[in-house]
């Protein structure tokens, strides 16, 4: 009985002694800005999705216009789009026929 007792006292010594020695384990270091402050900031910075160029913030708002105002959509290679319904016909065959 007094061997339990004494294990007892031990493991309880322990949890005590790890919870009032490291209470902030989890928190981030004291340089790291915090995610809500960096949800706020604003944006004045873009890269084209076109080239991936540098570019401000009113050059990138008159890319996007352009874009969005483009009535022709970029054509693709026919082999392309061929071998891209191949691949979709396949898969679907994959889903059917497991072997």
């Amino acid at each position: 009985m007094a061997k339990l007792l004494k294990l007892l006292g031990i493991g309880l010594e322990l949890t005590i002694a790890i919870l009032l020695v490291r209470p902030a384990w989890c928190l981030p270091p004291p340089e790291d800005v915090p995610e809500e402050v960096l949800r706020t900031e604003i944006i004045i910075e873009a890269r084209s999705p076109l080239d991936g160029k540098p570019l401000s913030a009113a050059e990138y708002a008159q890319l996007q216009d352009a874009i969005a105002q483009r009535s022709t959509k970029p054509g693709l290679d026919p082999k392309i789009r061929e071998l891209i319904f191949l691949l979709q016909l396949s898969d679907l065959f994959r889903t059917i026929l497991p072997f």
